[in-house]
């Protein structure tokens, strides 16, 4: 993870945050970063770095924005889904995604079914406008409400521009 955490300082400092906080999480291989920059700009700017130069960014495999932090008590995550369901617009499709790391107290389904009924829109998991992502760490939760541009993913852009590494048999 240095390499990753190296690259990303970097890659922040050229995006105009050279005091960007990157820390290790609880959770194995992934990093927690507080920005001064918009989010949603960094991934947009690493999503335009990759298409230009398809070499530069070989260790960072994939930023997602949060929107809010909260604890990962059931409670506490129904008043952050209310908050951002009013991102949601009226007959746009969404879905909802949860992972679970190094959190035992509940099963993904006794998490998504009490959270997706907070919210009327019609589900689309196959083709969302908008994706409730829910990465609880332990203890504390990291609510985003994403659109498919909102996440850069090194694997998704190097097969886009041709450049992606085979795996070995």
């Amino acid at each position: 993870m240095p390499k990753a955490k190296n690259e990303l300082r970097r890659q922040l400092t050229a995006l105009g945050d050279p005091s960007a906080v990157i820390d290790a999480t609880i959770a194995r291989g992934i990093l927690g970063v507080r920005t001064t920059l918009d989010p949603r700009r960094v991934v947009a700017k690493f999503n335009e770095l990759i298409s230009q130069s398809p070499n530069t960014i070989n260790h960072v495999l994939k930023l997602r924005p949060v929107d809010l932090w909260t604890s990962s008590n059931l409670e506490d995550l129904k008043v952050a889904v209310s908050r951002l369901k009013e991102q949601i617009r009226l007959g746009e499709r969404w879905s909802m995604e949860v992972e679970l790391r190094r959190f035992t107290a509940l099963h993904k389904m006794e998490i998504i079914e009490p959270l997706a009924e907070l919210i009327d829109e019609k589900v689309d998991l196959r083709n969302p406008e908008k994706t409730v992502r829910i990465e609880i760490l332990g203890n504390t939760a990291a609510l985003s409400m994403l659109k498919p541009a909102d996440v850069f993913s090194l694997h998704k852009a190097q097969s886009r521009t041709g450049q992606f590494e085979a795996s070995r048999p």
